[in-house]
This record gives C-alpha cells, sequence and structure tokens, in this order.
C-alpha cells in the first residue's frame, strides 16, 4: 500500500477538520501508520516461523497456531486502519461533488453567485462529516472489542497449551517475542482510544455548535 499517497488524500479533509480532526490526523499517520510501517510488520514477521511446540508430530504446531492465532494480528491492525480511514475518503468525494455542482451553477448563471468558501460545512457535506466521525470512532470501538476477545486482555502468553489433535498430548508451544509484541499491542490500543476520543469529542463540538446556530 501507498501510505504516501493515503496522506494526500486524507490531507485534503484538513480544510473542512476542526482542531480534533486535525490532531486525529496527525496521530493516525505518525502514531499508527508509520509505527505500523516502520516497526510492526517487522515485529510480527516471524510470528509463525518462530512458533515452537516441544513435538515432532507434524501438523501439531500448525494446528496450535491456527487455534491460538485464528486471524493475523498485524493484518487485522492494518484492516483497522483501512477502515478507519475509508470515512475520510467518502467527506472527499462528497467535497469534490458540491465543487462540480457549484461550478455548473457558476457556469449556468453567468459566474454572477460567489462559490461557498472552502471549509464552510453546511447541508449534506455537515451530514456526511459527522457520519465519518462516528463511523471511525465505532470502527475502532469494534477492533479493540475483536482484539480483547482474540488475545485475552491483549495479552500474549509466553507459552501456550495445546491438545488438539493430531497433537499426541499436551505440549508447550512458545510465542515468538511475547514481550515486544505485547508492549505493541498496548501502544494500538492506547492509540485506537484516543483517536475514539477525538473523534467523539469532535462530532460533540459539531452537533454543539449546529445546536447553538439554530
Amino acid at each position: 500500500m501507498n501510505w504516501d499517497k493515503l496522506k494526500d488524500l486524507l490531507s485534503g479533509v484538513n480544510q473542512y477538520s476542526t482542531v480534533f480532526g486535525r490532531i486525529w490526523l496527525s496521530v493516525v499517520f505518525i502514531f499508527r501508520v508509520l509505527v505500523y510501517v516502520v516497526a510492526a510488520e517487522r515485529v510480527w514477521s516471524d510470528d509463525h516461523s518462530d512458533f515452537d511446540c516441544n513435538t515432532r508430530q507434524p501438523g501439531c504446531a500448525n494446528v496450535c497456531f491456527d487455534h491460538f492465532f485464528p486471524i493475523s494480528h498485524i493484518r487485522l491492525w492494518a484492516l483497522q486502519l483501512i477502515l478507519v480511514t475509508c470515512p475520510s475518503f467518502l467527506v472527499i468525494m462528497h467535497v469534490a461533488y458540491r465543487e462540480a455542482k457549484q461550478q455548473r451553477l457558476r457556469e449556468a448563471r453567468g459566474d454572477k453567485y460567489p462559490s461557498m468558501p472552502p471549509g464552510k460545512k453546511r447541508g449534506g457535506l455537515w451530514w456526511t462529516y459527522v457520519f465519518s466521525l462516528i463511523f471511525k470512532a465505532v470502527v475502532d470501538m469494534v477492533f479493540l472489542y475483536v482484539f480483547y476477545h482474540l488475545y485475552t486482555n491483549y495479552n500474549l502468553p509466553r507459552v501456550v497449551k495445546c491438545e488438539l489433535p493430531p497433537c499426541p498430548n499436551v505440549v508447550d508451544c512458545f510465542i515468538s517475542r511475547p514481550t515486544e509484541k505485547n508492549i505493541f499491542t498496548l501502544f494500538m490500543v492506547v492509540t485506537a482510544c484516543l483517536c475514539i476520543v477525538l473523534n467523539l469529542m469532535e462530532a460533540s463540538y459539531m452537533i454543539g455548535k449546529r445546536c447553538r446556530e439554530c
């Protein structure tokens, strides 16, 4: 994925964002995307190859790994980042549609009517923007819930016990670099919670401002 192009596209939403939205964008790209690209992918690159079980039974290690890690942690994190940033594209498309509509109106009326100043959220764009904020907060909440249940308490143990066929008995399996992975997992959880708070604060600010205007 070309994260630079993703950043350029999302930066176009900045002129329609409040200070909370600008902070959210900085947190996403500095503390989530960059950490994912620079460090997290390498930390989880050996999760399967270095998952060792104290048995030579063919297939046992694969079955145990699939049981304790049904979804790759790093791929689930990547999916979370993609879904969190998608609503911003919806805002960008709505802005492009509004600008094209205003251009057609100016041409039809001989350019007598000024366009809406950039950064103003009115009508459908306001609803689109508020919906995007709520959607991003809900997505992060859902993924935090999923991570919590897949990896109990967001914690990866050093040793897991497995007794699934074709394992001959209860075997001990050892996870590669569990402490380092736990640190990155905790960092992911904290940044996701921060993004949720920022999204809810921006949505509350916009709704409160609209109520005062009305």
